[in-house]
């Protein structure tokens, strides 16, 4: 099994003849573009999309993706709307809460269920995405997810067993202590640590704290000193002390940069 990170909680994980993408959404840095995070070179082999919710920087090319592809999509059922007759994904780049985009591959599940896929054991996992502020210059405006309210909508994480290993994916999530108690030594545990400064996620304290109750084998931040809004490090961590602390409580932990792999 190979996994490599595209910043963010952008990730591919290759295993048994399968090419598994999780949020492939845009960078929004230079000139207000949403560049793609996985590169369009990787995007016609990934058989199967996890998304994790609809914030930009996680779902904004997820049709793109999955039309290149033909991929499976797996998303939290909040995700996806009837309307007309018709089962609609929130449209990734529409303003708002507009469910506009049509797949042909698509499955839902919610928090506690538990589907079979192509030979995949899926979970969904409770996470809750905290609020975002965002700054221009001198002004700054905050963001409470909430009905409503496009900011982390849909959030979930998801533990996807595959070919004898564990792996979870919590996407954008502040500390859930006791829903995690049922996640159990996963193989790797993808976790967001870069809510120091802004809390939309967890800080490196309280991604320890998850680390404790999960006891994974293998940890990999995530989700922070990312390029976005004319700043190279938003969301900041002390990836390097975080990774002294998990080693100390027992896991392994590594450091993936842009287009970093790590094989299991």
């Amino acid at each position: 099994m190979k996994i490599k990170h595209y910043l963010y909680n952008a990730f591919i994980i290759e295993s048994g003849g399968k090419k598994i993408a999780i949020d492939p959404g845009g960078l929004f840095f230079y000139f207000f573009r949403f560049t793609p995070l996985i590169p369009e070179t990787e995007w016609k082999r990934i058989t199967h999309i996890f998304v994790t919710h609809g914030d930009p920087d996680h779902y904004w090319h997820l049709d793109r993706v999955a039309n290149a592809s033909n991929a499976h999509v797996i998303c939290n059922k909040t995700m996806v709307r009837n309307i007309g007759g018709k089962t609609l994904m929130l449209g990734p780049r529409d303003k708002g809460l507009a469910f506009t985009t049509s797949l042909k591959r698509l499955h839902t599940i919610s928090v506690g269920e538990t589907i079979q896929l192509d030979g995949m054991s899926i979970t969904g996992i409770q996470t809750t995405h905290g609020e975002l502020i965002l700054k221009f210059g001198p002004f700054s405006k905050t963001v409470k997810p909430g009905a409503g309210v496009r900011v982390g909508w849909g959030a979930i994480g998801f533990e996807i067993r595959i070919d004898n290993k564990s792996i979870v994916n919590l996407g954008d999530t502040l500390l859930h202590e006791k829903e995690w108690q049922e996640v159990d030594k996963p193989d790797v545990l993808m976790i967001p640590i870069g809510g120091r400064a802004i809390h939309n996620t967890m800080d490196e304290g309280e991604a320890l704290k998850a680390v404790k109750i999960m006891k994974p084998k293998l940890v990999i931040p995530c989700h922070y000193n990312c390029p976005a809004f004319f700043t190279k490090k938003y969301n900041p961590a002390d990836d390097q002390k975080f990774k002294q602390d998990v080693q100390a409580i027992g896991s392994d932990c590594v450091i993936l940069h842009k287009g970093d792999s790590v094989e299991l």
